[in-house]
């Protein structure tokens, strides 16, 4: 790409693109990686730089950029059926896949809906869960529970159960009910949380329609980790209280935090999962809700007690064929193992990060690692100032305010690995001395 197509491209970014989380003064001052090919853990730009994504894609890419066998697993799927509706149809792909992420979900996970992001995978999941009190007996049960600070994306329901309000402030005139306990102080554990969450259950357990966590660690909402004996407890408060617990695994799941799902730190079975990014291994949008035997025999009996929820590429083939070589590629190249020896390194390399004078709270889960440079949430520009000076490094970073963290793949080797690590390190020393 040359100087003149490069202007032109950036020309029309600024002309017409409505960037995600950006205000549209900073639309027009952004200064994007122009990216024109990937490579394992490497973004690739127009001017043939190699970029190490520290923030997998945003939380997705578990299996590096184009992976040879997802490529061709997409390649070869294109060739035979690229898409048909799943309404009195079917074909090979759901229903394989079906079967598989049944045979690798927590025990008692059985049913598989299909959809196309996280946040619809969760939305999914909350209709589930109040439609089947609705028409079972229980129509008092309305409410939801949840955590603070929790994130489950950007549709009304996955809205009304989150709790990150520079995100969804703007909009909470409109959610419906949903109580959850305060915040916990930045460095304070969440006992208080599930104490308060296993107080509502325990008196008001009759309204509840169903409990909803990120397992064992929140996501945007500052990569906050919360213990497995915890979510165990809250686990047990639900199975008292005869209620649902749903549990949004679409960053936490697929080994992002060491085993295949975050609730099996704890030993426990969700009623209902929501999975998305790395199901498809960060290719394509593709999600899916896994539900029990019990949630799906609510559903039992005439048209009227259906489930009314549709989406056009329910189970694609395309992302059907792509999530099943996920699978198969986790299997055959021991993709969870691998991460296992990685994450110890990460943790070792964000733990050496504390003695940086104004480095604090550092904490590592599985193949997250996170540091907070301030207590002044999403809108400070601490962790910007890290962002920029990795950029100038090539390493691409995305803080969360005051929140530096790295997502590398699974499958990362140790040399880009070190690499990454060496880049934040640098570069937080540097954005906290104003150099």
């Amino acid at each position: 790409m040359d100087a003149s197509e490069r202007e032109g491209l950036l020309a029309a970014d600024r002309r017409h693109l409505w960037r995600p989380y950006t205000s549209s003064e900073d639309q027009q001052a952004i200064d994007p990686l122009v990216v024109v090919g990937g490579d394992g853990p490497y973004l690739i730009t127009d001017r043939g730089e190699r970029v190490l994504d520290g923030s997998g894609a945003w939380w997705c890419n578990n299996l590096g950029h184009g992976h040879p066998r997802l490529r061709r697993a997409l390649v070869e799927q294109a060739e035979t059926l690229m898409h048909c509706s799943m309404a009195g149809t079917l074909h090979e792909g759901a229903a394989r896949l079906a079967e598989e992420l049944a045979a690798v979900a927590p025990a008692g996970l059985t049913r598989v809906f299909y959809s196309d992001d996280g946040s619809t995978s969760v939305e999914v999941g909350l209709k589930m869960a109040y439609q089947y009190w609705q028409q079972n007996g229980r129509p008092e049960r309305r409410r939801f529970l949840a955590l603070p600070a929790a994130y489950h994306g950007d549709t009304f329901g996955a809205m009304s159960v989150g709790g990150v309000a520079a995100f969804h402030g703007v909009f909470s005139s409109l959610f419906f009910d949903v109580f959850r306990p305060p915040a916990p102080a930045p460095g304070e554990g969440f006992e208080a949380v599930v104490d308060a969450l296993s107080e509502q259950l325990s008196r008001c357990g009759d309204e509840i329609a169903g409990v909803v966590v990120e397992p064992m660690i929140q996501g945007a909402g500052g990569m906050r980790v919360w213990s497995a004996e915890l979510l165990r407890r809250l686990h047990t408060a639900t199975r008292e209280a005869d209620t649902f617990l749903i549990a949004d695994e679409v960053f936490t799941g697929f080994g992002r935090t060491g085993p295949m799902w975050a609730s099996d730190h704890a030993g426990i079975s969700p009623d209902i999962l929501c999975s998305a990014k790395g199901l498809s291994g960060g290719v394509l949008p593709f999600a899916a809700t896994l539900a029990s035997e019990r949630v799906f025999d609510g559903f039992r009996g005439g048209k009227e007690r259906a489930l009314m929820h549709g989406h056009t590429f329910f189970g694609n083939p395309l992302g059907a064929a792509v999530a099943r070589e996920v699978l198969a590629i986790y299997r055959d190249e021991h993709i969870l193992e691998h991460a296992a020896l990685r994450a110890e390194e990460l943790a070792l390399g964000f733990a050496d990060m504390a003695r940086i004078p104004g480095v604090r709270r550092v904490r590592s889960l599985g193949m997250v690692a996170a540091l907070d440079l301030g207590d002044e949430g999403y809108m400070a520009d601490a962790g910007w100032r890290v962002q920029r000076e990795a950029r100038s490094r090539g390493v691409q970073l995305r803080p969360l305010g005051d929140t530096v963290y790295v997502v590398p793949p699974l499958n990362i080797e140790a040399d880009a690995l070190a690499h990454l690590l060496e880049v934040t390190r640098d570069s937080v020393n540097v954005a906290l001395s104003g150099a």
